[in-house]
């Protein structure tokens, strides 16, 4: 198509409307711009063919039969135009959304909920991505991010979650197996941590510990740390949150706590938000 032989896409739109309301005024309001720019736009168009195709009939606009063939070449070509996008914006709405989250905050935070989701949003179909791993929202085709932070560091005007407390955690079996009266003297433990991050050699840091030898670290999927925690295979840090009851039970005993130093914050794909992000979105907010 030669491209530069066509009118402006706007004076075609402008005319459009003024065919479609037969009113200056009313094509201006459905453009969302003033009648005088509607105008103008006729005008150029007019130029532009070297014919005049409308007419001022008392208080409104009467089409020439110029104007009504264009009228009629264009109300076809442009219902095809919106077919079109209507079939596409349909089609980017039921495609899945992908949400990517670390498999920890999936299975202690958002699957106990994810009922109360699919029973008021059928019409989202959900695919989940839990992973220790940073992931890159426009590569990896990703529309949103459950990602987590400690509240220093958390990017300016984060949708913030939920905020956690923060703990050692271990069986009373392996914390009594040795005198433990500062962080120091985890040094010698076996840890579990979730894999992708380095939250248990940046836990000695800020404490200040010295290390007089390698840590004794397994790294697992952290839906998988629980678990190994509770059969003795090791201590880990986490947020107190996770395991209230199991520490309430005796069943763990906690060390060092850090209270509201964590947070899991919503980040969105950058650009024009489709209908399922926003809802997801909003859900995640109003259940926090």
């Amino acid at each position: 198509m030669d491209w530069r032989s066509m009118p402006s896409l706007n004076a075609l739109r402008a005319f459009s409307a003024l065919a479609e309301t037969g009113s200056y005024t009313k094509a201006g309001e459905e453009l969302n711009v003033t009648h005088a720019a509607v105008m103008q736009q006729i005008k150029a168009l007019e130029a532009f063919f070297g014919a005049q195709l409308a007419t001022r009939s008392g208080r409104g606009v009467a089409l020439t039969e110029d104007g009504k063939v264009l009228a009629r070449d264009l109300e076809a070509g442009f219902r095809q135009i919106a077919q079109g996008v209507k079939a596409l914006s349909n089609h980017q709405q039921a495609r899945p959304l992908h949400v990517t989250m670390s498999p920890v905050f999936a299975v202690k935070w958002l699957m106990p909920r994810l009922a109360d989701f699919q029973t008021n949003h059928p019409e989202v179909t959900l695919l989940l991505n839990p992973t220790g791993m940073i992931v890159d929202l426009e590569r990896d085709g990703m529309d949103v991010a459950i990602r987590y932070s400690r509240t220093e560091d958390l990017p300016k005007d984060a949708d913030v979650l939920i905020v956690l407390d923060l703990v050692v955690v271990g069986t009373p079996e392996l914390v009594t197996s040795q005198r433990i009266s500062g962080p120091a003297d985890l040094r010698h433990l076996p840890w579990l941590m979730e894999l992708g991050t380095n939250e248990v050699p940046d836990w000695f840091a800020r404490h200040g510990v010295t290390l007089d030898r390698p840590l004794m670290i397994s790294q697992m999927p952290g839906n998988l740390i629980m678990d190994a925690v509770k059969r003795s295979d090791g201590i880990t840090y986490t947020a107190r949150q996770w395991v209230q009851e199991e520490i309430s039970a005796g069943e763990l005993v906690e060390l060092f706590p850090e209270d509201n130093v964590g947070a899991f914050f919503i980040h969105n794909r950058p650009g024009e938000k489709r209908k399922s992000v926003k809802t997801f979105s909003n859900w995640l907010r109003s259940r926090a």
